[in-house]
């Protein structure tokens, strides 16, 4: 049996936001959307390198207040890439752990993304 790495669903109450936030600022591909009909709630598929993710606004699909870690090679250009787009929403700042460094940035529906450096 072949078992593949999860793709995690994130809550999301706001489409415009919700690209703005993965795609704007994260530097994310949406790879596809779903909606079951005009005016029904976005489902979409979204991208960076190995990373997927899901983001739905279907009720119930999940619960916002997720937390994601993500594990990066280039944690320092990755941070003063996003900090020089001067993002109104956030500013992440890089945490020396225990583990390595962490870069938490938490989007507009309360899921945070924990970009992780182990070396």
């Amino acid at each position: 049996m072949k078992v593949s790495n999860p793709i995690p669903i994130l809550r999301s109450f706001d489409e415009a936001k919700a690209k703005e936030f993965y795609v704007e600022f994260l530097g994310f591909s949406v790879d596809w959307e779903h909606r079951f009909e005009e005016g029904f709630p976005l489902y979409m598929q979204v991208s960076k390198g190995d990373c997927v993710i899901h983001i739905s606004e279907h009720h119930g699909d999940s619960t916002p207040g997720s937390a994601l870690r993500i594990e990066v090679d280039e944690l320092d250009s990755y941070h003063k890439a996003l900090n020089d787009k001067k993002y109104g929403n956030a500013r992440p700042a890089i945490m020396d752990q225990p583990w390595g460094r962490d870069m938490s940035i938490q989007d507009p529906f309360g899921n945070k993304m924990i970009f992780s450096c182990l070396s």
